[in-house]
């Protein structure tokens, strides 16, 4: 998601109300959040749905609760976010943790910070175990990086130590904004079957909004 016509956090009271409204929205629509990452202008988020519906569910809630309060704070009418979302399915075993780490080290990519552990809107701290995000459930593949919490949190925090290729981020956003799968090519032809769409779509459309992805 994107700001339509600016940034869509203007101080931290929108953050705050952000996070408030997608821990609501994930709980009532059985959407397991992994992790994310709120910058002024735009918002990722990696998830797990339990039922078909629970992605377009919790991101409808979250839109229409926070662009209604954010118009109100701030005496502004109108949209906040640019056209909805974009979307990857991506099979975890290969994409879950790179995902989840392009995601916390998003701020370093936009240069708001130099590294992530110093960005308040991510839950990259709560990854290395510096902050509890209640409303995250722990990924079983997160969950393998260690046998205790504590070695789970250097894990990741190694992982992290060096940045994220950057042409695998890449690929991962392209694959977002287009709405493709990622994974083998028994994946996808499971994935294709399950959801009953096309892979590689015949007309590709510009979609200007920020990634959202998926498990």
């Amino acid at each position: 998601m994107q700001g339509f016509t600016g940034p869509a956090f203007l101080d931290e009271g929108d953050y705050l109300y952000f996070l408030s409204c997608l821990a609501d929205a994930a709980r009532v629509a059985d959407l397991a959040v992994h992790a994310w990452v709120l910058m002024p202008e735009a918002v990722q988020l990696l998830v797990t749905p339990s039922y078909q519906s629970s992605v377009a569910i919790t991101m409808q809630a979250v839109s229409r609760r926070y662009v209604e309060t954010f118009n109100r704070r701030h005496g502004r009418r109108g949209a906040v976010w640019g056209g909805g979302y974009g979307a990857a399915v991506i099979e975890p075993e290969r994409y879950f943790l790179l995902a989840s780490q392009a995601i916390d080290h998003a701020p370093v990519r936009s240069r708001l910070v130099a590294d992530p552990g110093s960005y308040r809107w991510s839950s990259y701290t709560h990854h290395i175990g510096l902050r509890v995000d209640s409303f995250i459930k722990d990924h079983p593949l997160y969950g393998a990086l260690g046998n205790t919490p504590l070695e789970r949190y250097r894990a990741y925090q190694a992982l992290g130590a060096q940045p994220p290729d950057e042409r695998e981020v890449d690929n991962l956003m392209q694959s977002t904004l287009k709405g493709w799968v990622l994974g083998s090519a028994a994946y996808c032809e499971w994935a294709a079957q399950t959801a009953n769409r096309r892979l590689m779509p015949l007309l590709l459309r510009d979609r200007p909004q920020k990634e959202r992805l998926r498990t």
